[in-house]
Protein backbone atom coordinates (compact mmCIF):
# COMPACT_ATOMS: atom_id res chain seq x y z
CA UNK A 1 0.00 0.00 0.00
CA UNK A 2 1.34 3.45 -0.86
CA UNK A 3 1.55 6.13 1.49
CA UNK A 4 -1.10 8.46 -0.11
CA UNK A 5 -3.16 5.37 0.40
CA UNK A 6 -2.16 4.87 3.87
CA UNK A 7 -3.19 8.40 4.61
CA UNK A 8 -6.12 8.17 3.46
CA UNK A 9 -7.54 5.10 5.53
CA UNK A 10 -5.96 6.46 8.25
CA UNK A 11 -8.49 9.98 7.72
CA UNK A 12 -11.25 7.03 7.01
CA UNK A 13 -10.92 5.01 10.01
CA UNK A 14 -10.55 7.82 12.07
CA UNK A 15 -13.36 9.93 11.43
CA UNK A 16 -15.49 8.14 13.37
CA UNK A 17 -13.50 8.33 16.68
CA UNK A 18 -12.67 11.82 15.87
CA UNK A 19 -16.58 12.63 15.54
CA UNK A 20 -17.21 11.27 18.61
CA UNK A 21 -14.86 13.60 19.98
CA UNK A 22 -16.10 16.46 18.18
CA UNK A 23 -20.03 15.75 18.79
CA UNK A 24 -18.92 15.92 22.93
CA UNK A 25 -18.30 19.36 22.36
CA UNK A 26 -22.28 20.10 22.08
CA UNK A 27 -22.77 18.67 25.77
CA UNK A 28 -21.88 20.68 28.70
CA UNK A 29 -22.34 17.37 30.89
CA UNK A 30 -19.44 15.09 29.32
CA UNK A 31 -20.75 11.57 30.02
CA UNK A 32 -19.18 7.91 28.87
CA UNK A 33 -19.71 7.19 25.40
CA UNK A 34 -19.21 3.52 25.70
CA UNK A 35 -15.96 2.85 26.67
CA UNK A 36 -14.44 6.45 25.36
CA UNK A 37 -14.50 9.16 27.41
CA UNK A 38 -13.34 12.69 27.76
CA UNK A 39 -11.54 12.26 30.90
CA UNK A 40 -9.98 8.61 29.40
CA UNK A 41 -9.11 10.12 26.03
CA UNK A 42 -6.31 12.55 26.42
CA UNK A 43 -3.40 10.44 27.09
CA UNK A 44 -0.97 10.62 24.03
CA UNK A 45 0.58 12.30 21.23
CA UNK A 46 -1.88 10.01 18.83
CA UNK A 47 -4.85 11.01 20.50
CA UNK A 48 -4.21 14.29 19.60
CA UNK A 49 -3.11 13.39 15.53
CA UNK A 50 -6.71 11.66 15.62
CA UNK A 51 -8.45 14.88 16.93
CA UNK A 52 -6.75 16.80 14.37
CA UNK A 53 -7.46 14.53 11.46
CA UNK A 54 -11.40 15.33 12.16
CA UNK A 55 -10.68 19.22 11.80
CA UNK A 56 -8.88 18.65 7.42
CA UNK A 57 -11.94 19.03 6.30
CA UNK A 58 -12.00 22.77 7.07
CA UNK A 59 -9.23 23.07 3.84
CA UNK A 60 -10.08 24.02 0.49
CA UNK A 61 -11.87 21.25 -1.26
CA UNK A 62 -12.45 20.28 -4.81
CA UNK A 63 -15.07 22.57 -6.33
CA UNK A 64 -16.12 23.92 -10.10
CA UNK A 65 -17.75 27.01 -9.10
CA UNK A 66 -15.06 29.19 -7.55
CA UNK A 67 -15.23 32.50 -8.33
CA UNK A 68 -18.88 32.44 -8.96
CA UNK A 69 -20.21 35.12 -7.64
CA UNK A 70 -17.80 37.95 -9.20
CA UNK A 71 -17.33 39.65 -12.79
CA UNK A 72 -15.42 36.38 -13.61
CA UNK A 73 -18.71 34.44 -14.21
CA UNK A 74 -21.99 34.54 -15.19
CA UNK A 75 -24.88 32.11 -13.75
CA UNK A 76 -27.92 31.17 -15.32
CA UNK A 77 -29.62 32.51 -12.07
CA UNK A 78 -28.75 36.07 -11.20
CA UNK A 79 -27.06 36.50 -7.92
CA UNK A 80 -29.54 38.26 -5.39
CA UNK A 81 -25.98 39.45 -3.40
CA UNK A 82 -24.37 41.16 -6.58
CA UNK A 83 -27.88 42.88 -7.18
CA UNK A 84 -28.17 44.34 -3.50
CA UNK A 85 -31.10 41.33 -3.11
CA UNK A 86 -29.50 39.41 -0.34
CA UNK A 87 -32.03 39.40 2.79
CA UNK A 88 -30.93 39.30 6.46
CA UNK A 89 -31.14 35.23 7.83
CA UNK A 90 -33.25 34.48 10.80
CA UNK A 91 -31.26 32.16 12.50
CA UNK A 92 -27.50 31.02 12.80
CA UNK A 93 -26.30 28.18 9.96
CA UNK A 94 -23.45 27.23 8.37
CA UNK A 95 -24.30 28.44 5.13
CA UNK A 96 -24.62 32.25 6.28
CA UNK A 97 -21.26 32.14 8.34
CA UNK A 98 -23.16 33.09 11.65
CA UNK A 99 -21.36 29.43 12.96
CA UNK A 100 -19.76 28.83 15.75
CA UNK A 101 -19.50 24.90 16.56
CA UNK A 102 -16.46 24.62 14.48
CA UNK A 103 -14.16 27.00 16.36
CA UNK A 104 -15.51 25.26 19.55
CA UNK A 105 -14.40 22.20 18.52
CA UNK A 106 -10.73 23.63 18.19
CA UNK A 107 -10.97 25.23 21.18
CA UNK A 108 -11.99 22.13 22.72
CA UNK A 109 -8.52 20.57 21.75
CA UNK A 110 -6.61 23.82 22.93
CA UNK A 111 -7.95 23.61 26.19
CA UNK A 112 -6.99 19.69 26.93
CA UNK A 113 -4.50 18.57 25.00
CA UNK A 114 -2.35 19.57 27.99
CA UNK A 115 -3.38 16.39 29.87
CA UNK A 116 -1.32 14.54 27.00
CA UNK A 117 2.28 12.96 28.19
CA UNK A 118 4.55 13.35 25.40
CA UNK A 119 7.80 15.09 23.81
CA UNK A 120 6.99 19.28 23.60
CA UNK A 121 7.72 19.02 20.04
CA UNK A 122 5.29 16.28 19.25
CA UNK A 123 2.53 18.02 21.16
CA UNK A 124 3.20 21.29 19.92
CA UNK A 125 3.34 19.95 16.29
CA UNK A 126 -0.64 19.22 16.37
CA UNK A 127 -1.71 22.49 18.46
CA UNK A 128 0.38 23.60 15.21
CA UNK A 129 -2.21 22.13 13.38
CA UNK A 130 -5.19 23.16 15.67
CA UNK A 131 -4.62 27.09 15.48
CA UNK A 132 -4.04 26.75 12.09
CA UNK A 133 -6.87 25.38 11.61
CA UNK A 134 -9.12 27.71 14.00
CA UNK A 135 -7.21 31.08 11.86
CA UNK A 136 -8.65 29.83 8.73
CA UNK A 137 -12.21 30.01 10.83
CA UNK A 138 -11.89 33.32 12.26
CA UNK A 139 -10.22 34.33 8.88
CA UNK A 140 -13.56 33.93 7.34
CA UNK A 141 -15.33 35.50 10.18
CA UNK A 142 -14.05 38.68 9.96
CA UNK A 143 -13.99 38.79 6.33
CA UNK A 144 -17.57 38.23 6.41
CA UNK A 145 -18.80 39.95 9.55
CA UNK A 146 -15.79 42.53 10.55
CA UNK A 147 -16.00 42.54 14.13
CA UNK A 148 -16.69 39.32 15.86
CA UNK A 149 -16.38 37.64 19.49
CA UNK A 150 -13.23 36.27 20.07
CA UNK A 151 -13.37 32.59 22.34
CA UNK A 152 -10.28 30.62 23.26
CA UNK A 153 -11.89 28.60 24.87
CA UNK A 154 -14.82 26.14 24.51
CA UNK A 155 -18.12 27.32 26.17
CA UNK A 156 -20.56 25.87 28.53
CA UNK A 157 -23.98 26.99 29.38
CA UNK A 158 -22.83 28.50 32.68
CA UNK A 159 -20.14 31.18 30.47
CA UNK A 160 -22.66 33.24 30.37
CA UNK A 161 -20.30 36.74 30.49
CA UNK A 162 -18.51 35.08 27.41
CA UNK A 163 -21.76 33.80 25.67
CA UNK A 164 -23.49 36.93 25.97
CA UNK A 165 -20.80 39.65 25.25
CA UNK A 166 -20.14 42.20 22.10
CA UNK A 167 -18.06 41.82 19.35
CA UNK A 168 -14.46 42.16 19.77
CA UNK A 169 -12.51 44.71 17.28
CA UNK A 170 -11.72 42.89 13.91
CA UNK A 171 -8.20 44.61 14.43
CA UNK A 172 -8.24 42.39 17.65
CA UNK A 173 -9.05 38.88 15.49
CA UNK A 174 -6.75 40.06 13.30
CA UNK A 175 -3.54 40.30 15.79
CA UNK A 176 -5.07 36.53 17.34
CA UNK A 177 -5.34 35.12 13.81
CA UNK A 178 -1.48 36.24 12.90
CA UNK A 179 -0.64 34.60 16.29
CA UNK A 180 -2.20 31.32 15.67
CA UNK A 181 -0.42 31.49 11.99
CA UNK A 182 2.96 32.47 13.37
CA UNK A 183 2.51 29.49 16.28
CA UNK A 184 2.05 26.89 13.19
CA UNK A 185 4.91 28.89 11.63
CA UNK A 186 7.30 27.53 14.10
CA UNK A 187 5.98 23.85 15.57
CA UNK A 188 4.50 22.47 12.26
CA UNK A 189 7.14 20.51 10.36
CA UNK A 190 9.29 21.84 7.42
CA UNK A 191 8.05 21.23 3.86
CA UNK A 192 8.95 17.23 3.14
CA UNK A 193 8.88 16.50 6.64
CA UNK A 194 5.40 16.27 7.51
CA UNK A 195 3.20 13.36 7.39
CA UNK A 196 1.97 12.97 3.51
CA UNK A 197 -0.99 14.88 3.48
CA UNK A 198 -0.66 17.21 6.29
CA UNK A 199 0.22 20.89 7.15
CA UNK A 200 3.63 22.21 6.93
CA UNK A 201 5.29 25.56 7.78
CA UNK A 202 4.91 26.55 3.97
CA UNK A 203 1.22 26.09 4.36
CA UNK A 204 0.90 28.37 7.42
CA UNK A 205 3.41 30.82 5.77
CA UNK A 206 0.77 31.09 2.77
CA UNK A 207 -2.48 31.21 4.87
CA UNK A 208 -0.53 33.82 6.53
CA UNK A 209 0.78 35.65 3.67
CA UNK A 210 -3.01 35.87 2.01
CA UNK A 211 -4.23 37.29 5.57
CA UNK A 212 -1.65 40.14 5.45
CA UNK A 213 -1.76 40.52 1.46
CA UNK A 214 -6.25 41.01 1.97
CA UNK A 215 -5.83 43.45 5.14
CA UNK A 216 -3.11 45.30 4.25
CA UNK A 217 -4.39 46.16 0.99
CA UNK A 218 -8.54 45.97 2.74
CA UNK A 219 -6.79 48.94 4.86
CA UNK A 220 -5.38 50.74 2.23
CA UNK A 221 -7.78 50.87 -0.20
CA UNK A 222 -10.91 52.00 2.15
CA UNK A 223 -8.97 54.43 3.44
CA UNK A 224 -9.15 53.24 7.49
CA UNK A 225 -5.73 54.34 8.55
CA UNK A 226 -3.73 51.91 10.93
CA UNK A 227 -5.22 50.91 13.85
CA UNK A 228 -3.34 48.32 15.83
CA UNK A 229 -1.60 47.18 13.03
CA UNK A 230 -0.85 49.26 10.03
CA UNK A 231 -1.45 48.55 6.40
CA UNK A 232 2.51 49.10 5.11
CA UNK A 233 3.87 46.30 8.24
CA UNK A 234 0.72 43.66 6.70
CA UNK A 235 2.23 44.23 3.65
CA UNK A 236 5.53 44.00 4.84
CA UNK A 237 5.27 41.09 6.49
CA UNK A 238 3.18 38.95 2.98
CA UNK A 239 6.44 40.22 1.29
CA UNK A 240 8.95 38.61 3.79
CA UNK A 241 6.74 35.50 4.50
CA UNK A 242 6.83 34.73 0.81
CA UNK A 243 10.34 35.60 0.69
CA UNK A 244 11.26 32.91 2.87
CA UNK A 245 9.75 30.22 0.51
CA UNK A 246 10.69 31.87 -2.62
CA UNK A 247 14.38 31.66 -1.18
CA UNK A 248 13.73 28.26 -0.10
CA UNK A 249 14.39 26.67 -3.66
CA UNK A 250 11.77 24.21 -2.53
CA UNK A 251 9.41 25.20 -4.89
CA UNK A 252 9.04 25.88 -8.47
CA UNK A 253 5.90 26.97 -11.55
CA UNK A 254 6.03 23.39 -13.08
CA UNK A 255 5.17 22.93 -16.63
CA UNK A 256 2.03 20.11 -16.39
CA UNK A 257 2.76 17.40 -18.18
CA UNK A 258 0.43 15.57 -20.41
CA UNK A 259 1.48 11.75 -18.89
CA UNK A 260 -1.69 10.23 -17.51
CA UNK A 261 -3.61 13.31 -17.75
CA UNK A 262 -5.70 12.16 -20.51
CA UNK A 263 -5.36 15.28 -22.35
CA UNK A 264 -4.27 14.70 -25.64
CA UNK A 265 -3.08 18.21 -26.73
CA UNK A 266 -3.38 19.34 -30.42
CA UNK A 267 0.10 19.99 -31.99
CA UNK A 268 1.05 23.93 -31.24
CA UNK A 269 -1.73 24.19 -28.68
CA UNK A 270 0.34 22.63 -25.33
CA UNK A 271 -1.79 22.02 -22.11
CA UNK A 272 1.36 23.41 -19.13
CA UNK A 273 -0.95 25.03 -17.51
CA UNK A 274 -4.32 23.43 -17.41
CA UNK A 275 -2.78 19.72 -17.25
CA UNK A 276 -1.61 21.03 -13.38
CA UNK A 277 -5.02 21.06 -12.29
CA UNK A 278 -5.76 17.39 -13.38
CA UNK A 279 -2.84 15.76 -12.07
CA UNK A 280 -3.76 12.22 -10.74
CA UNK A 281 -0.55 12.91 -8.49
CA UNK A 282 0.62 16.02 -6.95
CA UNK A 283 2.77 14.22 -4.39
CA UNK A 284 5.81 14.86 -6.18
CA UNK A 285 4.72 18.10 -7.97
CA UNK A 286 7.08 21.18 -7.03
CA UNK A 287 4.18 23.53 -7.58
CA UNK A 288 1.82 21.72 -4.62
CA UNK A 289 2.18 23.12 -0.94
CA UNK A 290 -0.34 21.74 0.72
CA UNK A 291 -2.61 19.39 -1.33
CA UNK A 292 -6.01 16.89 -1.47
CA UNK A 293 -4.97 13.05 -2.50
CA UNK A 294 -7.92 11.16 -4.08
CA UNK A 295 -7.34 7.90 -5.99
CA UNK A 296 -10.35 5.93 -7.81
CA UNK A 297 -11.88 3.34 -5.24
CA UNK A 298 -10.47 4.84 -2.18
CA UNK A 299 -11.59 8.85 -2.09
CA UNK A 300 -13.04 10.14 -5.45
CA UNK A 301 -14.95 13.87 -5.68
CA UNK A 302 -16.65 15.18 -8.61
CA UNK A 303 -15.12 17.96 -9.93
CA UNK A 304 -14.76 16.60 -13.61
CA UNK A 305 -18.15 15.75 -13.45
CA UNK A 306 -19.34 19.15 -12.65
CA UNK A 307 -17.03 21.78 -15.09
CA UNK A 308 -18.54 22.86 -18.11
CA UNK A 309 -21.98 21.59 -16.83
CA UNK A 310 -23.05 23.45 -13.82
CA UNK A 311 -24.72 26.18 -15.24
CA UNK A 312 -22.22 28.86 -15.06
CA UNK A 313 -19.98 30.51 -17.74
CA UNK A 314 -16.94 32.94 -18.08
CA UNK A 315 -17.65 36.70 -18.75
CA UNK A 316 -16.92 38.29 -21.63
CA UNK A 317 -14.84 41.14 -19.59
CA UNK A 318 -13.16 38.22 -18.02
CA UNK A 319 -12.39 37.32 -21.86
CA UNK A 320 -11.14 40.78 -23.16
CA UNK A 321 -8.33 40.33 -20.15
CA UNK A 322 -6.80 38.39 -21.67
CA UNK A 323 -3.06 40.05 -23.11
CA UNK A 324 -2.35 39.41 -26.45
CA UNK A 325 0.86 36.53 -26.56
CA UNK A 326 3.27 39.15 -26.71
CA UNK A 327 2.22 41.52 -23.59
CA UNK A 328 0.30 43.82 -25.11
CA UNK A 329 -3.43 44.53 -24.42
CA UNK A 330 -5.62 43.95 -27.09
CA UNK A 331 -7.17 47.32 -27.63
CA UNK A 332 -3.94 48.82 -28.36
CA UNK A 333 -2.91 49.86 -31.55
CA UNK A 334 -0.82 47.28 -33.68
CA UNK A 335 -1.83 44.60 -31.16
CA UNK A 336 -2.56 42.15 -33.46
CA UNK A 337 -5.93 41.31 -31.90
CA UNK A 338 -8.27 39.82 -34.66
CA UNK A 339 -11.19 40.68 -33.19
CA UNK A 340 -14.59 38.65 -32.00
CA UNK A 341 -16.32 37.35 -34.80
CA UNK A 342 -15.45 34.55 -33.51
CA UNK A 343 -14.43 32.37 -31.45
CA UNK A 344 -11.15 31.41 -33.41
CA UNK A 345 -10.04 35.08 -34.15
CA UNK A 346 -10.57 36.09 -30.52
CA UNK A 347 -8.46 33.49 -28.87
CA UNK A 348 -5.57 33.93 -32.06
CA UNK A 349 -2.18 35.06 -30.20
CA UNK A 350 -3.69 35.61 -26.94
CA UNK A 351 -1.94 34.37 -23.73
CA UNK A 352 -2.14 30.96 -23.98
CA UNK A 353 -3.89 30.12 -20.71
CA UNK A 354 -6.79 31.48 -22.61
CA UNK A 355 -7.39 28.08 -24.81
CA UNK A 356 -6.24 26.09 -22.03
CA UNK A 357 -8.85 27.86 -19.28
CA UNK A 358 -12.01 28.36 -21.89
CA UNK A 359 -14.07 25.74 -24.21
CA UNK A 360 -12.37 25.57 -27.81
CA UNK A 361 -11.39 23.57 -30.76
CA UNK A 362 -7.74 23.57 -29.78
CA UNK A 363 -8.47 22.02 -26.33
CA UNK A 364 -9.84 18.27 -26.58
CA UNK A 365 -13.13 18.24 -24.71
CA UNK A 366 -12.98 14.42 -24.12
CA UNK A 367 -10.70 11.58 -25.60
CA UNK A 368 -12.29 8.26 -26.12
CA UNK A 369 -10.35 5.17 -27.59
CA UNK A 370 -7.95 7.66 -28.29
CA UNK A 371 -10.19 9.85 -30.78
CA UNK A 372 -10.01 13.68 -29.44
CA UNK A 373 -13.47 15.43 -29.74
CA UNK A 374 -14.08 19.23 -29.08
CA UNK A 375 -15.79 21.91 -30.02
CA UNK A 376 -16.59 25.84 -30.31
CA UNK A 377 -17.82 26.78 -26.79
CA UNK A 378 -21.76 25.75 -25.24
CA UNK A 379 -24.57 28.37 -24.84
CA UNK A 380 -26.75 25.97 -23.10
CA UNK A 381 -28.61 27.88 -19.95
CA UNK A 382 -27.24 24.71 -18.13
CA UNK A 383 -23.82 24.60 -18.89
CA UNK A 384 -21.98 27.27 -20.37
CA UNK A 385 -24.22 29.99 -20.36
CA UNK A 386 -22.04 32.36 -22.27
CA UNK A 387 -20.77 30.57 -24.68
CA UNK A 388 -17.15 30.33 -22.84
CA UNK A 389 -17.27 27.20 -20.46
CA UNK A 390 -14.72 27.14 -17.83
CA UNK A 391 -12.76 23.83 -18.17
CA UNK A 392 -9.77 24.84 -16.22
CA UNK A 393 -10.39 21.91 -13.94
CA UNK A 394 -11.85 19.63 -16.56
CA UNK A 395 -10.10 16.38 -17.83
CA UNK A 396 -10.64 15.32 -21.75
CA UNK A 397 -10.58 11.63 -19.62
CA UNK A 398 -13.93 10.43 -19.74
CA UNK A 399 -13.79 8.39 -17.29
CA UNK A 400 -12.86 11.47 -14.91
CA UNK A 401 -16.59 12.46 -15.75
CA UNK A 402 -18.17 10.01 -14.26
CA UNK A 403 -19.96 10.34 -11.32
CA UNK A 404 -17.91 10.58 -7.79
CA UNK A 405 -15.22 9.37 -9.85
CA UNK A 406 -12.82 11.90 -10.42
CA UNK A 407 -9.92 11.33 -8.96
CA UNK A 408 -7.14 13.57 -9.64
CA UNK A 409 -5.78 15.77 -6.85
CA UNK A 410 -6.28 19.11 -5.27
CA UNK A 411 -4.00 21.88 -4.47
CA UNK A 412 -4.69 23.60 -1.34
CA UNK A 413 -2.04 25.70 -1.76
CA UNK A 414 0.14 26.03 -4.82
CA UNK A 415 3.01 28.25 -5.41
CA UNK A 416 1.57 30.05 -7.77
CA UNK A 417 -0.29 31.79 -5.27
CA UNK A 418 3.15 32.74 -3.50
CA UNK A 419 4.61 34.54 -6.27
CA UNK A 420 1.96 36.87 -6.59
CA UNK A 421 0.96 37.95 -3.48
CA UNK A 422 5.08 38.66 -3.16
CA UNK A 423 4.57 40.69 -6.64
CA UNK A 424 1.77 42.73 -5.47
CA UNK A 425 2.68 43.63 -1.75
CA UNK A 426 5.89 45.04 -3.11
CA UNK A 427 4.25 46.83 -5.77
CA UNK A 428 2.23 48.12 -2.94
CA UNK A 429 5.46 49.05 -1.02
CA UNK A 430 6.96 50.84 -4.24
CA UNK A 431 9.45 47.77 -3.68
CA UNK A 432 8.97 45.66 -7.15
CA UNK A 433 11.88 45.52 -8.83
CA UNK A 434 12.66 43.66 -12.18
CA UNK A 435 14.09 41.13 -10.20
CA UNK A 436 11.01 40.76 -8.12
CA UNK A 437 9.11 40.20 -11.43
CA UNK A 438 11.73 37.98 -13.01
CA UNK A 439 11.28 35.54 -9.83
CA UNK A 440 7.21 35.44 -9.73
CA UNK A 441 5.03 37.25 -12.25
CA UNK A 442 7.94 36.20 -15.24
CA UNK A 443 7.65 32.46 -13.79
CA UNK A 444 3.97 32.41 -14.69
CA UNK A 445 4.52 33.86 -17.74
CA UNK A 446 7.16 31.45 -18.67
CA UNK A 447 5.21 28.61 -18.35
CA UNK A 448 3.03 29.39 -20.87
CA UNK A 449 6.04 30.73 -23.03
CA UNK A 450 4.51 34.69 -22.55
CA UNK A 451 6.32 37.63 -23.07
CA UNK A 452 7.92 39.00 -19.56
CA UNK A 453 6.29 42.25 -17.64
CA UNK A 454 8.72 44.65 -17.61
CA UNK A 455 8.47 47.45 -14.33
CA UNK A 456 7.30 49.86 -17.09
CA UNK A 457 4.34 48.23 -18.69
CA UNK A 458 2.38 49.49 -21.26
CA UNK A 459 -0.99 51.44 -20.56
CA UNK A 460 -3.68 49.83 -21.78
CA UNK A 461 -5.69 51.65 -24.08
CA UNK A 462 -9.11 50.49 -22.58
CA UNK A 463 -8.93 49.97 -18.89
CA UNK A 464 -10.96 48.20 -16.83
CA UNK A 465 -12.21 50.88 -14.58
CA UNK A 466 -11.59 50.26 -10.62
CA UNK A 467 -12.87 53.93 -9.52
CA UNK A 468 -9.80 55.34 -9.12
CA UNK A 469 -5.77 55.35 -10.62
CA UNK A 470 -4.03 52.74 -10.84
CA UNK A 471 0.04 52.54 -11.37
CA UNK A 472 0.29 50.31 -14.97
CA UNK A 473 2.54 48.02 -12.71
CA UNK A 474 -0.05 47.42 -9.93
CA UNK A 475 -2.65 47.22 -12.84
CA UNK A 476 -0.87 44.49 -14.68
CA UNK A 477 -0.07 42.68 -11.59
CA UNK A 478 -3.73 42.31 -10.55
CA UNK A 479 -4.48 41.35 -14.55
CA UNK A 480 -1.62 38.51 -13.83
CA UNK A 481 -3.61 37.27 -10.47
CA UNK A 482 -6.70 37.57 -12.14
CA UNK A 483 -6.34 35.56 -14.88
CA UNK A 484 -3.90 32.72 -13.23
CA UNK A 485 -6.14 32.27 -10.51
CA UNK A 486 -9.70 31.86 -12.03
CA UNK A 487 -11.82 29.76 -11.01
CA UNK A 488 -9.64 29.34 -7.18
CA UNK A 489 -12.11 31.17 -5.06
CA UNK A 490 -10.56 34.53 -4.98
CA UNK A 491 -12.04 36.94 -7.03
CA UNK A 492 -14.75 38.41 -5.03
CA UNK A 493 -12.34 38.72 -1.59
CA UNK A 494 -9.77 40.75 -4.51
CA UNK A 495 -12.86 43.13 -5.39
CA UNK A 496 -13.66 43.68 -1.92
CA UNK A 497 -9.94 44.53 -0.89
CA UNK A 498 -8.98 46.55 -3.58
CA UNK A 499 -12.59 48.76 -2.64
CA UNK A 500 -12.94 47.78 -6.26
CA UNK A 501 -16.71 46.99 -6.86
CA UNK A 502 -17.02 49.77 -9.63
CA UNK A 503 -15.58 46.99 -11.69
CA UNK A 504 -19.05 44.85 -11.34
CA UNK A 505 -20.85 48.46 -13.08
CA UNK A 506 -18.99 47.49 -16.47
CA UNK A 507 -22.40 45.08 -18.37
CA UNK A 508 -19.62 43.03 -19.68
CA UNK A 509 -18.91 41.34 -16.33
CA UNK A 510 -22.63 39.75 -17.32
CA UNK A 511 -22.27 39.51 -20.57
CA UNK A 512 -21.34 36.33 -22.75
CA UNK A 513 -20.18 36.44 -26.62
CA UNK A 514 -20.89 38.66 -29.14
CA UNK A 515 -23.34 37.75 -31.53
CA UNK A 516 -22.00 37.91 -35.48
CA UNK A 517 -23.25 36.54 -38.46
CA UNK A 518 -20.60 34.01 -37.94
CA UNK A 519 -21.71 33.07 -34.29
CA UNK A 520 -25.13 32.94 -35.31
CA UNK A 521 -24.12 30.07 -38.27
CA UNK A 522 -22.17 27.94 -36.43
CA UNK A 523 -24.78 27.90 -33.47
CA UNK A 524 -27.51 26.85 -36.09
CA UNK A 525 -25.35 23.74 -36.87
CA UNK A 526 -26.39 22.85 -32.88
CA UNK A 527 -29.90 24.13 -33.45
CA UNK A 528 -29.32 27.24 -31.17
CA UNK A 529 -30.86 30.10 -32.09
CA UNK A 530 -30.95 33.70 -30.13
CA UNK A 531 -33.86 35.53 -29.21
CA UNK A 532 -37.16 34.78 -30.15
CA UNK A 533 -39.47 32.54 -28.00
CA UNK A 534 -37.03 29.85 -28.20
CA UNK A 535 -33.75 31.52 -28.62
CA UNK A 536 -31.01 32.43 -26.23
CA UNK A 537 -31.18 36.09 -24.54
CA UNK A 538 -29.31 38.85 -26.07
CA UNK A 539 -28.86 42.59 -25.51
CA UNK A 540 -28.15 45.89 -27.37
CA UNK A 541 -24.75 47.33 -25.93
CA UNK A 542 -22.49 50.08 -27.59
CA UNK A 543 -23.47 48.93 -31.30
CA UNK A 544 -23.41 45.15 -30.95
CA UNK A 545 -25.36 42.67 -29.46
CA UNK A 546 -24.24 40.16 -26.77
CA UNK A 547 -25.76 37.03 -24.88
CA UNK A 548 -27.48 38.28 -22.14
CA UNK A 549 -29.03 35.46 -19.67
CA UNK A 550 -30.60 38.20 -17.42
CA UNK A 551 -32.20 39.96 -20.45
CA UNK A 552 -36.05 39.20 -19.10
CA UNK A 553 -35.19 40.27 -15.46
CA UNK A 554 -32.52 42.85 -15.08
CA UNK A 555 -31.55 45.84 -16.68
CA UNK A 556 -27.81 46.14 -18.07
CA UNK A 557 -27.55 49.13 -15.63
CA UNK A 558 -29.45 47.50 -12.56
CA UNK A 559 -28.66 49.38 -9.54
CA UNK A 560 -27.98 46.52 -7.15
CA UNK A 561 -24.72 46.47 -9.25
CA UNK A 562 -23.08 49.85 -8.32
CA UNK A 563 -21.73 50.00 -4.56
CA UNK A 564 -21.28 53.55 -2.37
CA UNK A 565 -18.58 53.62 -0.04
CA UNK A 566 -20.64 52.52 3.04
CA UNK A 567 -22.36 50.02 0.70
CA UNK A 568 -23.45 47.88 3.14
CA UNK A 569 -22.27 44.68 1.48
CA UNK A 570 -18.78 45.47 2.41
CA UNK A 571 -20.21 43.22 5.53
CA UNK A 572 -22.84 40.46 5.83
CA UNK A 573 -25.58 40.56 8.41
CA UNK A 574 -25.90 38.49 11.64
CA UNK A 575 -28.88 36.62 11.86
CA UNK A 576 -31.16 38.23 13.49
CA UNK A 577 -32.12 35.67 16.36
CA UNK A 578 -28.45 36.37 17.49
CA UNK A 579 -29.60 39.52 17.91
CA UNK A 580 -32.63 38.85 20.12
CA UNK A 581 -30.84 36.32 21.87
CA UNK A 582 -27.54 38.57 22.45
CA UNK A 583 -28.31 42.33 23.00
CA UNK A 584 -24.78 43.10 23.39
CA UNK A 585 -24.65 41.89 19.50
CA UNK A 586 -25.11 45.24 17.29
CA UNK A 587 -26.33 44.61 13.39
CA UNK A 588 -23.57 45.41 10.86
CA UNK A 589 -24.22 49.06 8.73
CA UNK A 590 -27.52 49.16 6.69
CA UNK A 591 -28.78 45.76 7.25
Amino acid sequence: MTEKMKLKNIVLMTAAVTGSVLSSCDYTDLAPLDSFTDESYWTTTNDLKLYANGLYGIMSAPTATGDKQSDNFVANSYDGYLFNEYTVPASASSSNGWYWNDIRSCNYFLQRYQKVTGSEAEINKYVGEVRFFRSILYYSKIRMFGDVPWYEKDLSTGDTEELFKARDSRDYVLGKIIEDLEFAVQNLPEAGDEEKGRINKDAARTQLARVCLYYGTYKKYHNEGNGSISSADLLKKAADVTDTMINSGKYAIVKGGDAGCGQSPFEGYPLYYSNQFVQEDLSGNKEAILCRYYTTGVLTHETGRQVGENGIGLSKDFVESFLMKDGTPIYNAGSGYQGDEDQEAEFAGRDPRIYQIIDNVHKPYMVQNGERESHVGNVNSNQGVTGYPCVKFRSADTKQAEARNTSYDWFVYRYAEVLLINAEAKAELGLCTQDVLDKTINQLRDRVEMAHLTVNPVADAQPIDYGYQLSNLLYEIRRERRIELVAEDFRMDDLKRWNAMKLLENPKTMFGLKITPTIIATYAEQNVTFDGESGRPTVEYQGARYLYQYATSKAIDDAGRKWSANDRRWLYPLPTNELTLNTNLTQNPGW
